[in-house]
């Protein structure tokens, strides 16, 4: 049997067998300073959330949905509410990572990421959320997450956002993870095909149902890059669909599907456009015992001309994630534990550089730990292995946000 269908099986069966509920937003030190509260109320490692932080979050950055002002100020306008302060948090991740692949050699990845965050309530139903990258890998990284919420739609347990988001949102967030290594599959692109589950410009709704946790997502399909000449971001009238189901079985088990449809246009050279078809199907799971949480991801994924040539062959890209954390309640060290496999049949955007590959194939195993300094400062260290190029990756590391 291919290891990739071993994947797939594994997952599936670990789908059907134990824990939290993923993220449903990010938390910034503003919050903190707004309530007078520790960080530690809504996270467990900086930047990971706690379950009251996944309660905070999906009630609007409110304690509670029926919660009244607070640090307002008093306009005599019942139609606005503005606060005292405008909420602004600041976040800065630094590296030094180590190769090693026939030759050693060292990158000072000092800082790595820093950036601007702003959350917070516009009315008592209404929310906001973005960050910016002033710094990302030596550029400015510009808008990534920016949206506004209506929470609970004509009194229903419903919530509508509109904006910029990560479309796995509702599985994994990458932006709250504790590795350095990211989960691959998410950012995975096959020819010139311009979709992920990264970011992406659209709406998304969530209803709590019967027990069920379901997603809808309506979306541009082709990232958050700049607009054309005619200030478009779209350059085809055909919207993307992606569709997530969760449910708690239990207080140590969630699980999840998934299902993508969308369709890009070519934007490109003469002649008639050529459209490719993209499909994905999948599912995860989340499993808590004690302080141990197991995360894991499977995705099947089919593009029909993914290079948007006339009779090309089709893409059929699988893959998934398995991830370990084992953070003990009482105590400021953590483990973690992350395996990366993709398997296809068309050279993937590498997932290594962010660029154009010439690999069908990318498996990596990392593990590392973590220390919290202090509540909003955290090092980590952390290895990996990529099992394809036989390389090593030795990665320490901060991130604080204050």
């Amino acid at each position: 049997m291919r290891p990739i269908l071993c994947l797939g099986g594994a997952l599936l069966i670990l789908s059907a067998t134990v824990a939290t509920t993923p993220a449903d937003g990010s938390e910034i030190p503003a919050f903190a300073r707004r309530y007078r509260a520790s960080c530690q109320l809504c996270h467990t490692a900086v930047p990971k959330l706690s379950g009251f932080g996944e309660a905070f979050a999906g009630n609007g950055f409110r304690m509670a949905a029926n919660e009244p002002p607070r640090d307002t100020i008093d306009t005599g306008d019942r139609l606005l509410q503005l606060s005292r302060d405008l909420p602004l948090a600041i976040r800065m991740d630094a590296y030094v990572n180590a190769y090693l692949n026939g030759e050693t050699k060292a990158d000072l990845q000092t800082p790595y990421n820093l950036k601007i965050l702003s959350g917070g309530t516009i009315s008592k139903h209404l929310s906001y959320y973005f960050y910016f990258f002033l710094f990302e890998r030596g550029e400015i990284g510009g808008v990534e997450d920016a949206f506004v919420t209506l929470n609970d739609l004509a009194g229903q347990p419903v919530d509508i956002s509109v904006g910029q988001f990560q479309v796995s949102d509702p599985m994994f967030k990458r932006e709250l993870r504790l590795e350095f290594q990211d989960y691959a599959i998410y950012r995975t692109r096959v020819g010139l095909q311009p979709t992920d589950l990264t970011y992406d410009r659209g709406i998304m709704a969530v209803a709590d149902l019967a027990g069920f946790t379901i997603t809808a997502e309506i979306l541009n399909g082709n990232g958050r890059g700049e607009a054309d000449s005619n200030r478009q971001f779209d350059n085809d009238p055909i919207k993307n669909v992606f569709g997530h189901v969760s449910r708690d079985i239990g207080p140590h088990l969630r699980i999840g599907g998934l299902s993508y449809y969308g369709q890009q246009r070519s934007a490109f050279g003469a002649g008639p456009f050529v459209e490719n078809t993209v499909w994905m199907v999948g599912g995860d799971a989340t499993i808590t015992a004690g302080p141990v949480e197991l995360n894991v991801q499977y995705l099947h994924r089919e593009d029909d001309t993914p290079t948007f040539t006339v009779g090309e062959a089709r893409a059929t890209t699988n893959g998934g994630f398995a991830e370990l954390i084992v953070h003990p309640a009482a105590s400021r060290w953590y483990g973690v534990a992350l395996y990366n496999l993709i398997d296809a049949n068309r050279p993937l955007l590498d997932v290594r550089l962010g660029a154009p590959g010439n690999v069908s194939r990318y498996q990596a195993v990392t593990a590392g730990v973590g220390y919290l300094l202090h509540r909003n400062f955290r090092i980590l260290a952390e290895g990996t292995w990529d099992v394809e190029l036989e390389e090593a990756r030795w990665t320490l590391g901060l991130t604080t946000a204050f």
